[in-house]
């Protein structure tokens, strides 16, 4: 049993390591897409109000950017176990007893809620490209960009959530040290 243990983390750790380079990379993207989001925003106003012109495209790139951060982000926030979580008593268990929870609720809840929004936003993504969807808006944007960002997006988050599931059961084994991140809620 040891050696199928040892056999499968060693087997999946370099996997791990590799999407959590993937998921590093897009966590930085997302951060420069913030400041993007902002610049835009901002020369936007400043457009609108010196020289009173406007455009749904410059206003409809920002959503798309805001798409991105959150959807490409997501994975990173994962990765630095940063993401929501209800805590009713994660703060108050042992490290061996948290490696279990993330590898349950990773198992259950996070892989099964990732499958079923990539089985429903994919087709919605091939329906708009093959129609080539663009907004109602004048001057608009073209749409299948952004609803592509969703299929993409849940599959970086399953893919970290592999990661993360092959480092708890790591760490549950003794062959990798997961450090937690985490600080009680105030109460």
């Amino acid at each position: 049993m040891v050696a199928v243990a040892w056999y499968f983390c060693r087997q999946l750790m370099p996997l791990a390591r590799a999407i959590d380079r993937l998921g590093g990379w897009l966590g930085v993207v997302a951060s420069w897409l913030v400041l993007l989001a902002c610049l835009v925003s901002a020369g936007n106003a400043t457009v609108r109000y010196l020289v009173s012109y406007s455009s749904n495209a410059w206003l409809e790139l920002q959503w798309y950017m805001f798409a991105g951060m959150v959807l490409l982000g997501s994975a990173y926030t994962l990765r630095v176990n940063e993401h929501v979580r209800v805590d009713l008593f994660y703060g108050a268990v042992s490290d061996r007893t948290r490696h279990w929870i993330d590898l349950l609720g990773g198992a259950v809840f996070l892989m099964p809620m990732c499958l079923i929004m990539i089985w429903f936003t994919w087709p919605w993504f091939v329906q708009s490209w093959t129609l080539n969807e663009t907004s109602n808006n004048a001057g608009g944007l073209i749409r299948w960009p952004v609803i592509l960002l969703l299929p993409v997006g849940f599959a970086l988050i399953l893919l970290q959530g592999i990661s993360e599931m092959i480092k708890r059961a790591a760490a549950l084994r003794g062959f990798h040290q997961h450090e937690y991140a985490y600080e009680k809620p105030l109460q």
